[in-house]
């Protein structure tokens, strides 16, 4: 959890333990703590009472697992951050991200686009077949080392943040068991109520074309309009099932 007891500009605190006065039917998930040396109780928010609940405890955004309760070393997915360094914006994000899709569907590997409701933009590729961390981080560093050598002037693969002006990060290394992401939907603690928003290809083209940063900012009642009108476009990462290619070249 990520509190924001103050408001969303004041400070703000993690709270990885499950809170002991919690309601009864606020379910948890046990996960053995390394750094800890003990279990931690993460909550599982997955029914709307969990959420407002989450809700009412200013938990504004939230950061959730690549994995499920049943096997927290196994992903159901892997994925790609893509974080402008000003001045570049989502605008070079799209760029990068259609570059990135390509690749993929060569490996015949569907991705799926959302904005992350701050700056930029995030590739999902689900998979939720039989798959390792090590497979996808692997896999997922030789991509953005990949799109660095073909695309040196935008795109940088390493996490220095000296490097990252006027380029676009390719985060790679959230596909880790120990790193969480902020969830699809969830707000962001800004100044303005922003959504992380599942996006169409078809959008993400057009703000390339265009060069319009805003079209691809969401308010959450934005958010909410567009699933009654177009659906859940992020439905299929929960369900589609991929296997990563056993032998890749690049």
């Amino acid at each position: 959890m990520k509190r924001y007891p103050n408001g969303v500009d004041q400070e703000f605190f993690y709270e990885k333990n499950c809170p002991t006065h919690r309601p009864s039917w606020v379910k948890t998930a046990k996960v053995w703590s390394e750094g800890n040396n003990r279990d931690m109780h993460y909550c599982l928010a997955q029914d709307l009472p969990t959420l407002v609940w989450a809700a009412n405890l200013a938990d504004i955004e939230l950061h959730t697992s690549l994995s499920r309760k049943k096997d927290v070393t196994k992903p159901t997915m892997m994925v790609f951050d893509l974080d402008p360094g000003a001045p570049a914006d989502i605008v070079q994000c799209c760029q990068v991200g259609l570059w990135l899709r390509e690749i993929l569907e060569a490996m015949k590997l569907k991705s799926f686009a959302k904005t992350s409701g701050s700056k930029g933009l995030q590739l999902y590729v689900p998979l939720n077949t039989p798959v390792t961390y090590d497979q996808t981080k692997a896999l997922s560093h030789a991509l953005a080392e990949y799109l660095e050598r073909e695309h040196p002037k935008l795109v940088v693969s390493k996490m220095a943040k000296a490097l990252r002006n006027r380029k676009i990060f390719v985060d790679w290394s959230q596909n880790d068991e120990h790193k969480t992401t902020i969830c699809v939907y969830s707000l962001r603690a800004k100044d303005e109520p922003t959504a992380s928003t599942p996006v169409t290809w078809e959008e993400v083209e057009e703000t390339v074309k265009k060069k319009k940063a805003k079209q691809l900012v969401f308010h959450c009642e934005q958010t909410v309009k567009r699933v009654e009108k177009m659906g859940d476009l992020f439905g299929e990462v929960e369900t589609l099932k991929q296997k990563l290619p056993k032998k890749w070249e690049l």
